[in-house]
């Protein structure tokens, strides 16, 4: 196997509707993936995960961003073409 895989997660021309519900679902999953990882972190060692910490706030400016990016559609009547794609790397820590 190859050192990266690439998977393609979205693929198309949406209206601004379509990909405000993907976009949203998909950024609040991966927020929530990151308050579950830090609910843990403080169950457990009574810390907050520092790496869930930094993720969500970067992750809520994001979809402040796609929100103006889905007004912007939606003003001018215009579909929106997504392209998304994941890179899975290998590595092995030492």
């Amino acid at each position: 196997m190859t050192n990266t895989q690439t998977l393609k997660l979205i693929e198309g021309q949406f209206q601004h509707e379509e990909a405000k519900e993907m976009l949203l679902n998909l950024y609040a999953a991966k927020i929530n993936f990151h308050q579950m990882k830090n609910f843990g972190s403080q169950e457990r060692f009574g810390k907050d995960d520092a790496i869930a910490q930094d993720r969500i706030p970067k992750l809520k400016n994001e979809i402040n961003h796609l929100a103006e990016i889905l007004a912007e559609a939606q003003a001018t009547n215009q579909q929106l073409i997504i392209h998304s794609e994941i890179h899975i790397s290998f590595f092995k820590e030492e």
